[in-house]
């Protein structure tokens, strides 16, 4: 077929730099949350957090081209891996990076094209606490010394990601500048997503419990009526044989014998 050869290139790619991206993300993440985390960092440590940003930059960007070289539907491949592309295009979206790392455990871990519903459950939760820290992050870098902020600390910003996950929303923590509201913007989509995923894994699961127990319940009655059919059969053969005894016995309680004596009765 043509264009099988270059999936399955573009699938040994994805395979073989599985593991490298893992560690290109957990790089980039340290990197970012460094200058955020300790903001009397060295200058000269500041550098090299932004010269390494620049060049796991620049790492991403080779990737994400060989990928969509390699693809067989380049178009598709661009409409299906636009949050890759916006990613390394937006600055903004900068933080964001740090999802990459979900991406590449995913596929380092694959072994089969379905994911199992535990399986899709540990990328979802894993999904969701990175989001959670790269969102608290990003939204304190944005906010940390704004005029009228309320966020400028790590923990408060760890607090307003966890409350906007989770669409609770408080109010006690919210931001003012344009990117931090995007961050929450950004929250938001993904704290409906999760409650919507948490909500068809609960029903999903209820309804295999139902279904589960359905099928025990007519397992069990196929077996009752095996055993009561096979009992009514043992019933009939039984009455029928004491329907062939009866049959051969005279009013007086004797069976009536068949013979082949011919002769009349004694004195005739």
């Amino acid at each position: 077929m043509v264009g099988v050869p270059d999936e399955e290139r573009l699938n040994g790619w994805e395979h073989r730099t599985a593991l490298p991206l893992t560690i290109l993300s957990v790089l980039f993440l340290v990197v970012y949350a460094a200058p955020i985390l300790e903001p009397g960092l060295d200058a000269d440590w500041r550098r090299v957090c932004a010269t390494a940003n620049i060049v796991i930059w620049a790492l991403l960007g080779v990737e994400y081209v060989v990928r969509l070289a390699l693809a067989r539907d380049r178009r598709r491949f661009a409409r299906t891996h636009w949050f890759d592309l916006a990613v390394l295009l937006l600055p903004i979206l900068r933080p964001l990076r740090a999802l990459r790392l979900v991406v590449a455990i995913k596929i380092l871990n694959r072994r089969t094209e379905m994911l199992t519903r535990g399986r899709l459950a540990v990328y979802v939760a894993a999904t969701t606490v990175l989001l959670v820290v790269v969102a608290a992050l990003a939204v304190l870098d944005a906010e940390r010394g704004v005029p009228d902020g309320t966020i400028a600390t790590y923990p408060e910003a760890l607090w307003w990601a966890v409350v906007t996950v989770t669409t609770v929303g408080y109010g006690d923590y919210s931001p003012v500048t344009v990117e931090g509201r995007l961050v929450a913007l950004a929250m938001m989509i993904g704290g409906i997503g999760l409650i919507g995923f948490v909500t068809g894994s609960l029903a999903s699961w209820i309804v295999d419990r139902i279904s589960v127990e359905d099928r025990q319940r007519d397992e069990a009655g196929t077996a009752d009526t095996a055993a009561l059919l096979g009992e009514i059969r043992a019933l009939r053969a039984e009455v029928a044989g004491l329907r062939s005894e009866v049959s051969t016995m005279t009013p007086g309680g004797l069976k009536i014998t068949e013979s082949n004596d011919t002769r009349p009765p004694h004195g005739a």
